[in-house]
């Protein structure tokens, strides 16, 4: 799901550098720093996730684990994703340096808004609401993040990359899936053990 080098306009390269900004700005704010093991986890987490790729057809898909990391962190999945992606650019040469706010900012921003949109129900006694909630978040992530790269593509390539958009949102939908089983299992196991990070 990274947008690679050259592929963007400068006008959309930089709203996404001003708006991963923005972000970066907020969850650096409100990190202390008993919250930085933490985000280093959930970065290196994301990291590694996404080196998994998943044969789909022709093509391959990876997990993401966005969700995860705005359930979990909230706004300060932006420094973490952000790490992330910019570890993915300078290591393996996924995405770029020059798409790096961009790039964050479709993964993050969905994550943390749909993290923050689901706690009412992650917070419930009910182990089906919770669990609901949870794997909408994880798989919505995905979702809304594929539709803004989708989205960036269509705006810098115009009709051309309508289809091909199309099919990378298609593409993730078995990643959907499984990234909301997984964001259930991993967040209802830490409500075990560590429920304080919650």
């Amino acid at each position: 799901m990274h947008i690679s080098e050259g592929v963007l306009t400068a006008p959309l390269l930089g709203t996404g550098a001003a708006l991963t900004l923005v972000g970066l700005a907020v969850g650096l704010r409100k990190m202390d720093y008993e919250k930085l093991p933490e985000v280093a986890v959930l970065s290196s987490v994301f990291f590694v996730a996404s080196l998994i790729h998943v044969p789909i057809g022709p093509s391959a898909a990876h997990l993401v684990l966005n969700g995860l990391c705005g359930i979990l962190l909230g706004w300060l999945a932006f420094p973490a994703i952000f790490v992330g992606l910019a570890l993915q650019a300078v290591l393996f040469e996924f995405g770029g340096l020059t798409t790096l706010g961009i790039n964050t900012f479709n993964m993050a921003f969905p994550a943390v808004m749909l993290g923050y949109a689901g706690r009412y129900f992650m917070k419930s006694q009910r182990t089906a609401v919770r669990a609901a909630a949870e794997f909408v978040a994880g798989a919505g992530s995905i979702l809304f993040s594929g539709i803004l790269v989708a989205a960036s593509l269509v705006l810098a390539l115009g009709q051309s990359m309508d289809t091909a958009a199309r099919l990378m949102v298609a593409a993730h939908l078995p990643i959907m899936i499984i990234e909301g089983l997984i964001t259930v299992f991993i967040v209802e196991f830490v409500r075990k053990v560590r429920p304080e990070m919650l």
